[in-house]
């Protein structure tokens, strides 16, 4: 057993320390071993631990408790992935709320080069449940991993339609793995595992509460490059998660309804307020992503009269294939920090090679 895997599950077990403060944690005392090795009055010292929270990492439960997760993750060839882990997400990585620990139990990579999360009511119309499953059909010829919430609905429509069509999909859960919720979908959560997979970030044990699915729905938009919403009343975990894509500055696209349709008075708020493009196809989603741009006909052979850094033509590079790029994708498609990042965009921008567009966007000038 791996004293690393063993504290690293104990911390994210801690009642009241969340990801934020367990990475805080891990900064001031030096490593996650250390958390569990520093005295008292040495915790009060580091900002938002009170004598609760100290209390609470001082009292070595978590530890037992961490060792029947081992167990458990063995037993059932689950895989853990700590936040500093190189398989760890590169979507998610550079959010501050980002999990601390994952458990995944599948086949594929969660660091594939196009995912699209798909969320909406868990009570659709045949109409609805038709549309998610035209989506999920035209999206495979993009290459595309779905990801969603096993929810009943439109949820579990994208998974089963995607498992169908033999595409990757993945499911992530607001409970532990020694369960499926609903369990009438466990058939399908068995298919997704051979072609795709269930993550969470709870550990076994953990039951289905609601308070989890808010949190669920972060990873969700964290994960996909464009989420997509079917079919949602104007409050609800669909919305939650379109928020969520927002502020993390992920595309974000709903499906029109018919007017004062309750099944659509979500998505048509979420494009009246500007916080989704409107879906009429697939289509749309290629255009706006860019994913029929081919590299050699993008007609864009400049010159550059400027000599550049290593970074800032790995930069350059990746934005000469693409109309423009969010920061996060900039991220993602560079594996480079967000202050190395954001300094040689700053330094490009300078050179008159880059224009920042609203939305933390960038493209080539």
């Amino acid at each position: 057993m791996s004293n690393d895997l063993l504290y690293r599950i104990a911390i994210s077990k801690i009642p009241k320390i969340g990801a934020v403060l367990a990475r805080n944690l891990i900064s001031y005392c030096g490593g996650v071993e250390a958390v569990f090795r520093t005295k008292r009055k040495d915790l009060l010292k580091i900002p938002s631990i009170g004598e609760t929270l100290a209390k609470n990492i001082l009292n070595q439960n978590v530890l037992q408790e961490a060792e029947d997760e081992i167990k458990f993750i063995e037993k059932y060839k689950i895989e853990p992935i700590f936040y500093l882990d190189k398989n760890y997400p590169s979507r998610l990585k550079h959010y501050h709320d980002a999990p601390l620990m994952l458990f995944y139990k599948g086949t594929s990579d969660l660091n594939q080069a196009r995912i699209v999360g798909i969320v909406g009511t868990r009570k659709p119309t045949e109409r609805g449940k038709a549309f998610c499953e035209e989506i999920v059909t035209e999206l495979q010829q993009y290459n595309v991993m779905i990801i969603s919430g096993l929810a009943y609905g439109i949820d579990v429509t994208a998974h089963k339609k995607s498992v169908d069509l033999g595409m990757e999909t993945v499911g992530v859960l607001g409970h532990g793995l020694d369960r499926i919720y609903p369990a009438a979908h466990k058939s399908t959560a068995e298919k997704m595992v051979r072609n795709g997979g269930l993550l969470t970030e709870f550990t076994s044990g953990t039951t289905p509460h609601k308070d989890n699915f808010p949190a669920r729905n972060r990873i969700i938009a964290g994960l996909a490059d464009a989420l997509i919403v079917v079919e949602t009343a104007r409050s609800g975990g669909s919305i939650i998660t379109a928020k969520i894509a927002n502020d993390y500055n992920k595309d974000v696209f709903a499906i029109p309804g018919r007017l004062k349709d309750q099944y659509s008075e979500g998505c048509n708020m979420l494009i009246k307020t500007h916080r989704a493009n409107l879906m009429e196809s697939v289509a749309d989603i290629s255009y706006i992503m860019q994913w029929e741009t081919d590299d050699k006909q993008t007609g864009k052979q400049r010159s550059l009269f400027v000599e550049l850094s290593e970074i800032e033509q790995k930069i350059v590079n990746v934005l000469t294939a693409e109309e423009s790029l969010d920061i996060d994708t900039l991220a993602f498609r560079t594996q480079l920090p967000p202050s190395i990042l954001s300094m040689n965009l700053l330094n490009l921008e300078f050179q008159n090679m880059i224009k920042t567009l609203p939305g933390k966007r960038y493209m080539l000038i």
